[in-house]
This record gives structure tokens, C-alpha cells and sequence, in this order.
């Protein structure tokens, strides 16, 4: 999609998290990569939602389990959220509800092209847990792309996040250049990138990966 088009989009998914019931409260929301970097158009919009895990039961998981045919709603998503958006409940293949599922469904569309990281990590964080992970086994396309600027965190958006993003004014270095920077030699650095962009380049449509660290 066109670059406006793209931010306008991103937008639109940051007043979504900062003016509806979402299925699990939202701590933070980025975006990273194509979006972060100014391209024009952008193949990929990459949006990082960091999520808190509900600490107590409320509603009547039962119930929706009979009404929906699945568990977990009251306890892993909220009761009051799946009340009002019953279509937008997703499980897994376990049958128990799956908060990032829920939140692409509330947020994008099945044929965008928009990718959607879902953690109870802050964006920081799960870059270098990531990091860590693909680097021990050698799986270089789960590296999360460590470019990102913050658009809403703690119930506060950044206006002059969102100016910049549209103004191109932020200046980032290459995938690979951000890679050695978190302490990857060059040659290692270029075959994760490489691994990154083939990977990225399989997806089509609307995609979502959940992670807890």
C-alpha cells in the first residue's frame, strides 16, 4: 500500500487500541520495519502489541464455552470484550481462546497486508529474546526486526511519533547494520537478514504471531 495509506492504517489500529474494549489490555503499540523505515509503498505494514495477561477470572467461562465452543474467555480474554464482539473470538487448535487471534480479528482485516506481533514483552525486550532464540538454533527468520518507534504506551499516544513516521524524518541503518549492532558479526548479521526478508517475503494477507516470554 501507498506510504499515506500505510500510516493512516497504523493509525487507525492505535485509536482502536486507545478507544475500544480490546480482548486483553494493551500496554504498548509499534511499529517496525518497512513502515519505520519511510518506504514508499510499504509491501509490509509490521505493528508490535505488548499485552498484559488478565490476573483474574470474570464472567461466566462456562457459559461462553456452551454458547461459543471455547474456553478460556473470562480468564485468558476478557469476559466484557467477548460480550460484545462474539465474532471476533478466535481458539486454538487446543479449543481455548487466543488473545493475539482475538486482537487480529478485532484489529485487522483478512486480506491486508499487515503483520501483527503479540507479547506480554515490551518490543525491546522480545528483540533481544528473539535474538537469543534464533541465534541458538540457528532459525534466522523469527528474528523480530529490531527498527521500531513507539506510537502508544501506557495509555499515552505520541503525536510526534506519528509526524515523523509520516514526514520520514526517523534514520535507521539496514536490517543487517541493526543486527551487528546487537552483537552479531557482519557475515552472521547478513545471512539473518537475508533469512528475514525471504521469510517476510511468504506472507500474504493478514498474519499474527503471539509469543510469552
Amino acid at each position: 500500500m501507498s506510504r499515506d495509506a500505510a500510516i493512516d492504517r497504523v493509525e487507525a489500529i492505535v485509536d482502536a487500541v486507545a478507544g475500544e474494549t480490546m480482548p486483553v489490555p494493551v500496554r504498548e503499540v509499534w511499529v517496525f520495519g518497512d513502515v519505520a523505515l519511510g518506504l514508499d509503498p510499504v509491501e509490509r505494514v509490521d505493528v508490535y502489541l505488548t499485552k498484559d495477561i488478565l490476573m483474574r477470572d470474570e464472567g461466566d467461562p462456562e457459559r461462553f464455552e456452551r454458547e461459543l465452543g471455547v474456553a478460556g474467555i473470562g480468564a485468558t480474554v476478557r469476559a466484557e470484550w467477548a460480550e460484545e464482539h462474539p465474532d471476533y473470538v478466535r481458539a486454538n487448535a487446543n479449543g481455548h481462546v487466543a488473545p493475539e487471534k482475538c486482537l487480529a480479528a478485532h484489529l485487522l482485516e483478512d486480506g491486508e497486508p499487515i503483520h501483527l506481533e503479540v507479547c506480554n514483552a515490551s518490543f525491546e525486550d522480545n528483540v533481544t529474546q528473539r535474538l537469543d532464540g534464533a541465534r541458538a538454533r540457528e532459525n534466522y527468520e523469527q528474528i523480530l526486526d529490531p527498527r521500531g518507534v513507539c506510537l502508544w504506551a501506557e495509555g499515552e499516544r505520541s503525536d510526534e511519533a506519528l509526524r515523523k513516521l509520516r514526514e520520514s524524518e526517523l534514520a535507521f541503518p539496514t536490517l543487517s547494520g541493526a543486527l551487528e549492532m546487537l552483537g552479531m558479526d557482519e557475515d552472521e548479521a547478513e545471512t539473518a537478514a537475508d533469512a528475514v526478508r525471504a521469510y517476510r517475503e511468504q506472507q500474504e494477507g493478514a498474519s499474527v504471531r503471539g509469543d510469552v516470554v
